[in-house]
Parts: C-alpha cells; sequence; structure tokens
C-alpha cells in the first residue's frame, strides 16, 4: 500500500471535499502532500493534520489557481519542500449552477478562471518539473456528458477541462514533444 513513496503531489482544492479525499488517499500510499486552499485556512490544516497523524507528509500552501503568480507559487511551494514534484491533481472548483438568463459576466468569468484557467495555470506551472512518468490529473464531471438543466456554464468548465486533458496526454506525454 506504498506505491507512493517518495512522490510529491500538490492537490488543489484539498482542504474540503473530494480534494481531502484525495490528498488523504495520495498520502495513505506514501506521496508527500501539498494541500492547496484559496480560503479556508483552518480546514486546510485539519486535512494536514489527518494526513500527518496517520503517518504521512503534507503542508497548507495557499493560492489561488486562477492567478498566474499565485499557481505557480503553489507548485514552487512543492517543489522547495521536497525538491521533485509528481503529481499534480486539479481539483480546485466552482460547482454552481444557475439557468442561463440568470448567469451573469462576473460568474460566468469566476468559474471558468477558476475551472479551466485555474488548472491550465497550474498546469503550466508544473510541467516543467514533473519528470519521466510525472501525472496531470484534472478532476471532471459527468456533467458533460449528462448535460442537467441549469448548468451551462459549470457543465461547459467540466467539457473544456476533458478536451484539454486529451490534448494535454498527446502534447506533454508524447516521445516527439517539442518545447
Amino acid at each position: 500500500m506504498n506505491r507512493l513513496i517518495g512522490k510529491v503531489a500538490v492537490v488543489t482544492g484539498a482542504p474540503k471535499g473530494i480534494g481531502a479525499g484525495i490528498a488523504k488517499a495520495l498520502a495513505a500510499e506514501g506521496a508527500s502532500i501539498v494541500v492547496n486552499y484559496a480560503s479556508g485556512k483552518a480546514r486546510a490544516d485539519a486535512v494536514v493534520s489527518a494526513i500527518t497523524k496517520a503517518g504521512g507528509k503534507a503542508v497548507a500552501v495557499k493560492g489561488d489557481v486562477s492567478k498566474a503568480a499565485e499557481a505557480r507559487g503553489i507548485i514552487d511551494a512543492a517543489v522547495k519542500n521536497s525538491a521533485r514534484l509528481d503529481i499534480l491533481v486539479n481539483n480546485s472548483g466552482v460547482y454552481e449552477f444557475a439557468p442561463l438568463e440568470s448567469v451573469t459576466e462576473e460568474q460566468f468569468h469566476r468559474i471558468f478562471n477558476i475551472n479551466v484557467l485555474g488548472a491550465v495555470l497550474t498546469a503550466q506551472a508544473a510541467t516543467k518539473h514533473l519528470g519521466d512518468g510525472g501525472s496531470i490529473i484534472n478532476i471532471g464531471s459527468g456533467v458533460s456528458r449528462i448535460t442537467p438543466v441549469n448548468s451551462s456554464v459549470y457543465t461547459g468548465t467540466k467539457g473544456a477541462l476533458d478536451a484539454s486533458q486529451g490534448v494535454w496526454a498527446r502534447e506533454l506525454g508524447a516521445p516527439e514533444r517539442s518545447g
């Protein structure tokens, strides 16, 4: 059960829900974890505490993934703490539904900036540190296939992540990779 000993993982949006579960599961497999949070330091510290009490290694790092400098700061903190990065889990996200007629520009940009731009910015920052076997994992959703009512913006973000994941797999994982 220690398949990830010596590995370092950043989990964005990790102080609660799926992110907290992912952080704890990766730590249980032996990875050192960077628990990223944009707000909710106490919750992030609780996840770190749970991981360390179980014998794992974790630190909480504040940063808004939708801002380039902060996204880089999250990744840089992982590398500074552990001298490496092996796994990036793009979990940060806004889960918000609204009928089409009530969607505002501000709401649209906030959701897309966190859910999509945040994944792009953290992936950009991470790629220069990920070695062979490194992984970028984007947390998607079935909404991009089932398209529930009142979810056009949220569903759009998850569809964008699905498409980006496929492109990144080809672009970053291909042996003939350039750049």
